[in-house]
């Protein structure tokens, strides 16, 4: 007995007993030899299988890649872990994972695969109701901006004007009313500056609400705008360093990152202590990040996990699809940094 032959019978009680799909297939492309567990998995009968090529059992979305892994395979290189759709018998999909190697003195493919249809299916489960969450999430946040745009509008538009209104009657009779007396007149005076206090706390607070510059001027401006109020509110130098290219953008993507800056930068207000603060924006490819940064007194990050703030900023990071990295210690100020993928 030729030791090739020897070698071959020695290997049959594995090749049958394994519950795995084994194979060998030539040059050409058909198979030569099968287990039972491919007669098992994909329906044929062993002449059916071998009367064809291999790839005319093939899913037709996976011909083209599983032709050029077969010529990386011929060309000495293994193919491990692949994994590719066949079409059984009676029509339905079976996923298998491979591992093959090529023998050229024999011009022979040996391949072992695994039927992975079952964990595709889970995955595929997983998968579609990730996608219903993350829409009905979507759906959420998209209807609770649209509140806040028509809270932000009525605050502008109406209680906004109202407050005009009254201020103007003060006005008349500060000016109109000369018998009004010392007290009165500085009555008047102190409502009215009250009055111009009231009307750009409802402004600041529109804009905090639902940023409507946010779509007609873009991102980079609305931060600008929003670090200059953060200043003037709190008296900490906040700058705003670097810019991007908006276009790859969705109006949700900004707004995200709009509300992750303003919790940052609200934390900061009131609680960081800091005497300056930056908003860095850099952009690398198709990788963009804004980062708060502050010199204020920082806070045990482990100990703050649960803190409503941070719980937010990471919740809106994953509804744009980043990441958000936070940075901490007593004594040495915070950075929180969002990184996504135009």
């Amino acid at each position: 007995m030729l030791l090739e032959e020897k070698k071959d019978v020695e290997l049959d009680p594995f090749f049958e007993m394994t519950p795995d799909l084994v194979c060998v297939v030539n040059k050409e492309g058909y198979f030569i030899r099968v287990n039972q567990s491919v007669i098992k998995v994909l329906g044929y009968s062993k002449d059916e299988l071998m009367s064809q090529p291999v790839s005319s059992f093939i899913h037709p979305a996976d011909k083209e890649l599983t032709a050029e892994k077969r010529t990386n395979l011929l060309n000495g290189q293994p193919l491990i872990n692949f994994q590719n759709r066949y079409l059984a018998k009676d029509g339905t999909v079976v996923w298998l994972d491979w591992t093959s190697i090529y023998f050229p003195e024999r011009e022979i493919v040996f391949a072992i695969a695994k039927d992975v249809s079952s964990r595709k299916s889970s995955e595929k489960e997983i998968e579609e109701r990730f996608e219903k969450f993350k829409s009905l999430a979507g759906h959420f946040k998209s209807r609770n901006e649209r509140d806040r745009k028509y809270i932000a509008v009525e605050l502008h538009e109406e209680l906004a004007q109202l407050v005009a209104v009254v201020k103007m009657d003060i006005d008349w009779l500060a000016t109109n009313e000369p018998a009004l007396s010392e007290r009165g007149r500085k009555r008047t005076e102190h409502a009215s500056v009250v009055s111009d206090l009231i009307t750009n706390a409802i402004r600041r607070i529109s804009f905090s609400i639902s940023p409507g510059m946010l779509q007609d001027l873009g991102l980079t401006e609305t931060l600008k705008w929003h670090c200059n109020e953060f200043a003037l509110l709190s008296g900490v130098p906040c700058t705003l360093e670097g810019s991007l290219n908006e276009d790859e953008l969705t109006i949700e993507t900004k707004l995200d990152i709009f509300r992750i800056c303003q919790e940052a930068l609200h934390n900061v207000l009131y609680h960081a202590q800091a005497s300056e603060v930056k908003v860095k924006i850099t952009e690398e490819d198709d990788l963009v990040s804004f980062t708060v940064i502050d010199n204020g007194k920082g806070f045990n990050l482990h100990a703050q996990t649960s803190a409503q703030g941070l719980v937010n900023m990471r919740e809106r990071a994953a509804s744009a699809n980043g990441e958000l990295f936070i940075v901490s210690s007593e004594g040495n100020g915070t950075s929180v940094q969002l990184q996504l993928k135009k």
